[in-house]
């Protein structure tokens, strides 16, 4: 009997998980294509931005398939041909599917924002990381230069994380090299009135408080206009900066966009009660209009859930009916402190940080057996900095 081919776009947690659940199957014979090489965990980019490793943030494809039996194809998905069921590629490849798995995850979005693209740093991956890592070296110990003001744009988790965790770095980088007396700002910008715009306004109100604590200015219902080379401007007045960090905006990958699929008003693909947007074709995690779009645990929940279902239907029973569940909202925002809030239960401090360090190994769990993904943990206690000053700091 023929294997049922599955071909599975994107290598996050959504395309990952599922191909993990598919290729254990040997009625199924699985291709990944995923643009990148590696598993990037974006819950903890904010921690390798702020002296962490790259190794708590990116796992290579090929460790976490090691001894799977299924195809990578590293390459970027482009074109779908639908009355061939086949995916072309970048570079020319191409893969037949019987069933198709989209799960691309979103891109940065500037809002049209004169200058933002030209001028501002992102967090969406290890080479925009290294890339603002060097800026602030660069920056902090340029005697000429004037002192810092940095602006993190965006009151999401993303944003709040980075706010929380970068005074700290900033003074050991300064520590490292020797810099005294050197003054610096952190301010925060976020559109809406308050952080966390999607959760209740106590949550919002805590972790402002916090942020302030830690030194953070806070700009809250503040619209961004424009950047230059040393300008923010924010709501209509001149924020003094050479280091904006572009965290607020996100849209659905150009991808369905592009081959012709049903979007929502928000660019949304739509999909029915098995997640298929078309016969055969299933879209997941960040492209779905789903009611909790967004997280990770989202995107994983919306793997089992559809490779669940092609094992019933394999199986030749019925398949279910997707039923979103409410995710568990946990930010940090500074050593030692985080946010958590789930079906009206809010915790602050250090248990909620307790949790954030426990909800990461499941994370890790989910795409590594026991092991390696209790060695992928360990490494948020591990430092690393390209900066031989900083290199050297640490070993004495």
């Amino acid at each position: 009997m023929a294997k049922k081919k599955v071909v599975i776009v994107g290598g996050g947690f959504a395309g990952v998980k599922a191909a993990l659940e598919l290729c254990a199957d040997d009625r199924f014979a699985v291709t990944l294509i995923s643009k990148q090489p590696d598993f990037q965990y974006y819950p903890s980019l904010y921690h390798t931005a702020t002296g962490g490793t790259p190794a708590e943030s990116s796992i290579p494809l090929e460790t976490i398939f090691s001894g799977k039996d299924l195809t990578i194809m590293l390459d970027e998905a482009t074109t779908l041909d639908r009355q061939k069921t086949l995916i072309k590629t970048k570079h020319g490849l191409k893969a037949e599917y019987d069933v198709l798995i989209l799960a691309l995850g979103v891109v940065t979005n500037y809002f049209g924002i004169k200058g933002l693209e030209e001028f501002s740093f992102g967090m969406k991956s290890i080479a925009e990381i290294r890339e603002l890592k060097a800026h602030i070296h660069k920056q902090l110990t340029n005697d000429k230069a004037p002192d810092p003001n940095y602006v993190i744009v965006g009151g999401g988790p993303t944003g709040i994380e980075l706010a929380g965790a970068l005074p700290a770095y900033l003074k050991q980088v300064m520590l490292n090299h020797g810099v005294k007396h050197r003054a610096l700002h952190i301010d925060l910008v976020e559109a809406a009135p308050n952080l966390m715009p999607r959760l209740p306004k106590d949550v919002g109100r805590a972790i402002a408080k916090r942020l302030r604590q830690l030194g953070i200015r806070l700009y809250l219902g503040k619209a961004v206009q424009g950047e230059t080379a040393n300008t923010l401007m924010v709501d209509s007045k001149p924020l003094s900066t050479h280091t904006v960090i572009w965290t607020a905006g996100i849209t659905n990958h150009p991808f369905f966009n592009a081959n012709g699929f049903a979007l929502t008003d928000k660019g949304k693909v739509v999909v029915d009660k098995h997640l298929q947007a078309e016969p055969h074709i299933y879209v997941l995690g960040d492209n779905a209009d789903t009611m909790y779009s967004g997280m990770a645990q989202t995107a994983l929940r919306d793997a089992l859930f559809v490779t669940g279902n092609l094992t019933l239907a394999a199986n030749n029973k019925k398949m279910l009916p997707y039923r979103p569940v409410k995710p568990v909202h946990v930010t940090p925002a500074g050593p030692h402190w985080a946010a958590l809030y789930w079906r009206g239960i809010r915790l602050y401090g250090w248990m909620g940080s307790a949790l954030r360090s426990a909800a990461n190994w499941i994370a890790y769990h989910d795409v590594e057996p026991w092991w390696p993904a209790t060695q992928e943990w360990l490494t948020a206690f591990d430092t690393q900095e390209d900066c031989p000053v900083c290199v050297k700091a640490k070993a004495q």
